[in-house]
């Protein structure tokens, strides 16, 4: 069985960095645990960090997820960052204190929810900036706001908005700054006060220093950057943060020198993806390692083996075909992969993701 190893000082790590970086900023966020899929030895390694006190709360989109983190520790602040299905407003109310929404017919279902439990349920209402995903249209927003906060047990804690997940929008400052005017017209017209503004993630993290952010913008919401040390807006390393806090570990479980292409007819019938080695007439034969991993656990394109002379050949549902070159190590002209050997890989953030859902993949927190 493939292995995830999770390297939890990194992160710990990463997040001492980040929570100091951002009170540098006087912002404050929400750690984003999506990647974790809900694992409790995962989640309990993690959140038991003493700088876990020193953020706004933990956020998810899994309800699961986030009835494991109340197990674990039922003070922590929990946020149900999408909008909730009303089928499951009850389990909301229950296992997360925030919300984010954008359905009137929601919210009052959460409200009616709320009451029952004689509890208050906090929202954040997210705004459409282009991205075309979640979000109330600006034409919308006072009339909106005004219906919602007639409701008796939820309070309206801020406004956000989601810029570059689906079509991959790059957030701006122009963006950003419209989040401001309405913060500003919503407390001038309903008499309230807002306490967050949350437009930033991991992918908005280098605007800060360029100092393209908004100062009205006070919450960042940060997954990536924390679990993997980079950005999406770049994809590469923010600051100092550690980039290889997991691991992904795979075995070999055969091992031959065979012939680069495949015999026979190739039809359209193949499961799996292969790369173009088959066109490459300067070899005919090579070391094949077949992998213990396959599309259902996996997308290869996320995963990098760390070993520069292992190249991709080719995958299927459980098996996954990788060139070895010459297999021999330089030191001692000996074969350096055999059966029984693993191959190791450093996962993307989605690889990630992919991996700790895969109830055929073991994960290993250390």
């Amino acid at each position: 069985m493939a292995e995830l190893v999770i390297d939890s000082k990194k992160i710990h790590s990463n997040f001492k960095k980040l929570t100091k970086f951002l009170k540098k900023q006087n912002m404050q966020w929400t750690l984003i645990s999506k990647v974790l899929a809900g694992n409790k030895p995962a989640l309990r390694k993690i959140l038991s960090t003493e700088e876990i006190q020193n953020i706004h709360s933990i956020g998810d989109s899994r309800l699961s997820s986030l009835q494991n983190i109340k197990e674990i520790d039922p003070d922590i602040v929990t946020m149900y960052i999408k909008p909730p299905a009303i089928k499951y407003t009850k389990a909301v109310v229950k296992c997360a204190d925030i919300s984010f929404n954008t359905s009137y017919e929601t919210i009052k279902a959460l409200n009616e929810e709320a009451r029952k439990l004689d509890k208050i349920h906090r929202v954040i209402i997210m705004i459409e900036m282009g991205s075309l995903r979640e979000g109330i249209l600006r034409a919308n927003i006072m009339e909106f706001y005004s219906k919602i906060f007639e409701l008796s047990n939820i309070e309206v804690i801020g406004l956000g908005t989601n810029i570059g997940c689906m079509y991959g929008i790059e957030p701006t400052y122009d963006k950003l700054i419209q989040l401001s005017l309405y913060k500003q017209l919503i407390e001038a017209k309903f008499d309230v006060k807002l306490e967050l503004i949350s437009g930033g993630s991991s992918i908005t993290l280098p605007l800060i220093e360029e100092e393209k952010i908004p100062k009205s913008l006070n919450h960042f919401r940060i997954g990536e950057a924390v679990f993997l040390g980079t950005s999406p807006f770049s994809g590469e390393k923010f600051h100092d943060l550690h980039t290889d806090a997991f691991e992904y570990v795979a075995n070999i479980i055969e091992m031959e020198k065979k012939r680069v292409k495949p015999e026979g007819k190739i039809s359209e019938a193949n499961v799996g993806h292969t790369n173009d080695v088959a066109k490459d007439e300067s070899f005919n034969e090579i070391y094949r390692a077949v992998l213990d991993f396959g599309i259902l656990d996996v997308d290869v394109k996320e995963i990098k083996p760390k070993d520069d002379r292992v190249k991709f050949l080719g995958t299927t549902s459980d098996m996954t075909v990788y060139s070895l070159g010459e297999n021999i190590s330089k030191k001692s002209k000996k074969k350096k992969y055999n059966v029984g050997n693993s191959i190791k890989f450093n996962p993307s953030y989605m690889a990630v993701a992919r991996l700790m859902t895969s109830k055929f993949v073991k994960k290993r927190v250390k």
